[in-house]
């Protein structure tokens, strides 16, 4: 019993439970909010033409979708087919939502790991060059760059980006369909870099941030003010114990940045046209495609959850204070 205990309040096992919790108020939200919602799947899906259908007719389709039911009963069917990997069907196309997920979140996660490859490029660089002299020229400069990227909408600074990538290089990649990064990878790479730096620029202005107060507020610790009376090199003061003790938070920051990559895609994938899954959810709520929304928010919940998960363990691990409270 004590070891159950024990067990019971470990703080992994704690988060490992919220994580659980969290995905089924998300599954519950998002299954009631399409109830709400006016209309259902079988009027969007078949448009001007389900005017034209009997009675009969509709109210056959609505229970071979299970429609008819009790919310209780369509809630907790869908739920058990999750737990056994039947995500359902989309209506429209008649394919196994597990076949569309299976195909677009790999699209979506390469999107997500480019762009924040370009926001740490981008950020940290920036961040350190802010903090180095804080209220100088290019302090402000960085800063009022980074409060730039952060206010400009993303499909402004999509067609900023695009435009001058197909002016200054020729590239014009999505006029040839997408291709998969295994179909060809030098096409794929040339489709996702658009996309990777308008989001990589505006993931990049967080982390700027964080990375400059990180530094500028390590600076003043005690254990740095010791150090320079030691007498430790400048240089290994800047690497050992300023910015490696600034990139705890800044690792926190990423690991939040790329949560909400993976759900927060939608606009990027919408504009340059890549079949990922914020793209297919986006479709799937003009369609009313219960099946789909429903299993898509909760992957990305299930993504963005365990992520935070993942950071808060790497954030145990690099910061021996947080493993000691």
């Amino acid at each position: 019993m004590t070891t159950l205990r024990r067990t019971a309040s470990h703080p992994v096992t704690r988060r490992v439970g919220e994580v659980v919790l969290t995905l089924l108020g998300v599954s519950l939200l998002t299954f009631l909010v399409l109830r709400v919602v006016p209309g259902d799947q079988i009027t969007a899906a078949y448009g001007t033409a389900a005017g034209e259908l009997s009675p009969d007719q509709i109210a056959s389709l609505r229970a071979y979708y299970g429609l008819d039911k009790p919310l209780v009963t369509q809630y907790l069917g869908w739920l058990g087919g999750v737990l056994t990997g039947n995500l359902g069907v989309d209506t429209t196309s008649h394919l196994s939502v597990t076949t569309m997920t299976a195909q677009a979140l790999p699209n979506t996660i390469e999107l997500a790991v480019l762009s924040i490859v370009v926001a740490l490029l981008l950020g940290v660089p920036l961040g350190v060059l802010a903090a180095s002299r804080p209220g100088k020229l290019r302090d402000t400069t960085t800063q009022l760059g980074s409060l730039l990227a952060l206010s400009v909408p993303s499909f402004l600074l999509a067609t900023v980006v695009s435009s001058w990538l197909t002016n200054t290089f020729g590239w014009y990649p999505n006029g040839e369909g997408y291709r998969t990064l295994w179909q060809d990878p030098g096409l794929n790479l040339q489709q996702m870099l658009q996309p990777a730096l308008v989001l990589g620029i505006s993931i990049a202005a967080p982390i700027l941030q964080t990375t400059r107060t990180a530094i500028l507020a390590i600076r003043s610790e005690d254990f740095i003010r010791t150090a320079r009376a030691k007498g430790v090199p400048t240089r290994r003061l800047q690497t050992r114990h300023i910015l490696r003790n600034a990139l705890i938070p800044v690792t926190t920051m990423t690991g939040l940045q790329f949560g909400f990559l993976l759900g927060g895609a939608l606009v990027a994938e919408q504009i340059f046209a890549i079949p990922g899954i914020g793209r297919q959810t986006l479709l799937a709520l003009t369609q009313k495609e219960y099946a789909v929304v429903q299993s898509t928010v909760l992957i990305i919940a299930a993504m963005f959850v365990t992520v935070n998960l993942l950071t808060d363990l790497a954030y145990r691990l690099i910061d021996p204070r947080v493993r000691a409270s």
